[in-house]
């Protein structure tokens, strides 16, 4: 029997705005002492999508801390329809490392799946990024940033630190320091940029869609004022910092499928934002964490073939 409560590829409410839905599984990974969910070298199971831009800054964070050997990830297969996220079958090759049938368990063939062994009664939307500990059967978290915590990536600045070889423990994306400017800057960029193409992309009526696009991209426009006086080359100066990752999954998107797709097409970033263009290239070229990760079939036939409501012709 089908559970999902309602179709899975409907996200706008009823006067045509988009609406993301709050993530259900909020559990956190802790080096405390006794703490539920302790940091262990492959207890934990991370499951993405290339395609998601949530999910692809996990993966950044997790290369950038030195994390590869300790987390192991599975990315699911680039479509998603009324069944949600899949995996690739054992006959599939796609781009990408680790884009496999679910290696942690049987006859699993949606993210859903998983959810419902963990849940059977669960009701909610089978999002990327999940973390899964595989030693008790159990979901840690699902964030998808919807209250702009970013709970994975946080728990991997610090929490595996103690496991971790000297030079990683050193890197720091949430310095003490720029905390407070880097919260200020998340509150825009998360409602405006992140969440804002999605706004954008999803509405229903023209009302909503201008009521998006418009912060949308005067937030762009901020973002480039900023990183043509400060870029250094990252959006706080000398340091890669949690700015640097929130942005870039969303920014690396815009071009190859947010403006056209998404109809945020007022400006592209390559010929009308130079500070920008600029700081999304050194990134993606001379950060392995950035380039590395960033999978662009996945990216362009995920939007494409998967919101059937946007391109209802598209097979």
């Amino acid at each position: 029997m089908d559970k999902t409560p309602q179709s899975i590829t409907n996200w706008a409410g009823k006067d045509g705005a988009f609406n993301r839905a709050p993530s259900q599984f909020r559990n956190a990974i802790s080096k405390e002492s006794g703490a539920e969910f302790p940091p262990e070298k492959d207890r934990y199971h991370l499951y993405v999508s290339y395609a998601c831009p949530w999910a692809h800054r996990t993966l950044i964070v997790r290369k950038l801390k030195g994390l590869e050997d300790i987390v192991p990830y599975t990315s699911v297969h680039w479509e998603m329809l009324e069944k949600g996220w899949r995996f690739a079958r054992p006959d599939e090759k796609l781009p990408g490392g680790n884009v496999t049938p679910d290696p942690i368990h049987e006859n699993v063939n949606h993210l859903r799946d998983i959810y419902y062994r963990v849940d059977p009664d669960y009701s909610g939307r089978f999002t990327v990024p999940t973390l899964y500990d595989v030693k008790q059967g159990r979901i840690v978290s699902n964030e998808s940033d919807c209250e702009k915590s970013s709970d994975i990536i946080r728990m991997f600045y610090t929490e595996f630190d103690d496991i971790l070889p000297e030079k990683y423990k050193t890197v720091d994306l949430f310095p003490q320091h720029l905390r407070m400017d880097i919260e200020g800057v998340n509150d825009w960029t998360y409602n405006d940029i992140n969440n804002g193409v999605y706004k954008t992309g999803f509405a229903q009526t023209q009302d909503a869609y201008e009521q998006a696009i418009k912060p949308l991209f005067a937030s762009l426009d901020l973002t480039e004022a900023h990183l043509a006086e400060h870029a250094a080359p990252y959006y706080f100066g000398e340091h890669i910092t949690e700015a640097d990752v929130r942005l870039f999954t969303t920014i690396i998107r815009f071009d190859p499928v947010y403006v056209q797709h998404f109809k945020c097409n007022i400006r592209d970033v390559r010929s009308g934002y130079p500070a920008l263009h600029k700081w999304l290239r050194h990134l993606y070229w001379d950060v392995p964490a950035f380039g590395a990760t960033t999978e662009f079939e996945h990216i362009k036939k995920h939007y494409t073939k998967s919101h059937k409501q946007i391109n209802p012709a598209v097979s």
